[in-house]
């Protein structure tokens, strides 16, 4: 074979192969709604508009608050150079403080969303905040994303966690990503047992949420409790990792007002 042509294959692996990943953002933005300002929501939107699609948790409720800082939010994203869309659920089935929505955000060029995402009903007696679901079509590969906020630590997430055991034989032979906050470790029982069937985890006890106070020894991060299971029967992980934009002790109580979680990030590629 000659150089030019072994350039040329080369070149085509390579664009094939960027053309069916794709980055995806999820983040616990924490109470997302009437008490972020136009400062914070643009900080959000450059850390998000560096991704192809970004899911968000904790989004407000009670009030329409939640949907409009979405909103805004979106507004801001397509002011950057992107042509963004987005979806946000239907408040979750959980009563009181628990009930939230979900939010998807996704560049238009990128991904383009399959139907119209759901909340994932049926186990509401399990569940607190139910999925939300969306497919999307990367290039010619379909991927669903479920967007998850667990129920608290002291609450046993995995009574609930354990519900995604099940996704592989539902959605039999889609790609599956579950994302978001799980108020548990990487190395519980459950997340393994998931492992067992081939959900891993992007990043694995890295610390993700902010301590109200920087301690004495200048530490400000707290739990490992934020990641993203992807299906690795199907996907494969390029890079991965967390956004620290805290960076200094003395900044936590400004950082604070954007979440008291950080966003976790991985590129996927789908085979």
């Amino acid at each position: 074979m000659k150089r030019t042509q072994i350039l040329f294959l080369l070149l085509f692996l390579t664009n094939l192969l960027l053309a069916q990943s794709f980055s995806l953002l999820s983040w616990n933005i924490q109470d997302f709604g009437k008490s972020k300002s136009d400062e914070i929501i643009n900080k959000i939107a450059k850390i998000a508009n560096d991704y192809d699609v970004v899911a968000l948790q904790e989004i407000v409720a009670i009030d329409p608050g939640g949907v409009q800082a979405v909103a805004k939010l979106a507004d801001l994203l397509n002011r950057m150079g992107y042509s963004w869309d987005y979806r946000v659920s239907d408040p979750t089935s959980s009563p009181g403080k628990r009930m939230e929505r979900y939010a998807f955000l996704w560049k238009k060029s990128k991904s383009k969303l399959i139907g119209r995402p759901i909340l994932d009903k049926g186990n509401e007696h399990l569940v607190y905040r139910e999925p939300y679901l969306a497919e999307f079509k990367i290039e010619n590969k379909n991927v669903l994303i479920a967007n998850y906020h667990s129920r608290s630590h002291k609450d046993l997430p995995e009574e609930e966690i354990v519900i995604f055991s099940d996704y592989q034989r539902r959605f039999d032979g889609k790609r599956i990503i579950i994302a978001g906050d799980f108020n548990m470790k990487t190395t519980e029982p459950i997340i393994r047992t998931l492992g067992k069937q081939g959900f891993q985890p992007n990043i694995k006890l890295e610390k993700t949420t902010l301590k109200r106070k920087c301690s004495t020894e200048g530490v400000y991060l707290n739990h490992p409790i934020d990641f993203i299971l992807y299906d690795a029967n199907l996907i494969s992980l390029e890079k991965s990792g967390k956004i620290d934009f805290v960076r200094r002790c003395d900044n936590i109580d400004s950082a604070r007002k954007i979440s008291d979680h950080l966003p976790v990030w991985g590129n996927f590629y789908l085979r």
